[in-house]
């Protein structure tokens, strides 16, 4: 039983204040022992950014962070990598000897980092990867009008992309109030909620029940800023009826 042991869980992340928020109230349940920061950010060769996102890191600084600690370093230590599968990262993950790794938001993971933890290594997937893989999968489903996959999941890796094992699921809940820009928040609290059963099952239980995907999703990359006006509107239509 875990409780009985310190069990050693690293978050593979990047520092950002959602992510931030993530590690922070993980860490008052199950506290981490090390956190690896990812710095390297793909850049597409079209134009990305939407007025929304500006808003979104607004709100998610002054709301969603309130009363979590800003700085993941004054969590637990904390490293920076340009790349959470070079060496340097490889070289941290093997003195620190994770039972459990929790990847939330960097790019994908290779073999030697997936092997480096003993009892699991976990993902967390905006969106349902049995329809939609890759990038901006939320705005991939809004752009579709698929709101039934307005879910997160978090799920076993392994050597594909967004393809293991599925551990849990849940569905975002929204209300007529809310907007485009609370959406990676909602999506956020639901990862945490997500991690804890998680981590509580593997506590008490020593096993974590999962379940193989039904199907492989669409690839999605990243969403052009023009598509996202599209998003914009059909969200606030879909928020509108609820």
């Amino acid at each position: 039983m875990w409780s009985d042991c310190a069990v050693k869980i690293v978050l593979l992340t990047t520092n950002t204040t959602h992510h931030a928020y993530f590690a922070c109230r993980v860490n008052e349940r199950f506290p981490l022992d090390a956190v690896c920061l990812e710095t390297r950010q793909a850049a597409p060769p079209f134009e990305t950014f939407h007025p929304f996102e500006a808003r979104r890191d607004e709100y998610e600084r002054d709301v969603l962070l309130a009363g979590a600690a800003a700085r993941m370093d004054e969590l637990t230590r904390t490293h920076t990598f340009e790349n959470v599968n070079g060496p340097g990262c490889l070289s941290a993950l093997e003195d620190l000897k994770p039972e459990v790794v929790i990847v939330f938001g960097t790019g994908r993971l290779r073999a030697a980092a997936i092997e480096m933890a003993s009892v699991a290594c976990l993902n967390l997937h905006g969106g349902n990867p049995e329809e939609y893989r890759g990038l901006d999968t939320h705005l991939w489903a809004i752009y579709h009008r698929d709101f039934d996959n307005l879910v997160t999941t978090l799920h076993h890796v392994d050597a594909d992309l967004d393809t293991g094992d599925i551990v849990a699921q849940a569905q975002l809940r929204f209300s007529r109030e809310s907007r485009l820009h609370h959406l990676r928040a909602v999506n956020t609290k639901a990862c945490v909620e997500l991690v804890l059963l998680a981590l509580s099952a593997l506590d008490s239980r020593g096993a974590l029940p999962c379940r193989r995907q039904l199907k492989r999703g669409r690839y999605y990359s990243h969403m052009p800023a023009v598509l996202k006006d599209m998003c914009l509107e059909r969200f606030e239509r879909h928020v509108a009826g609820l």
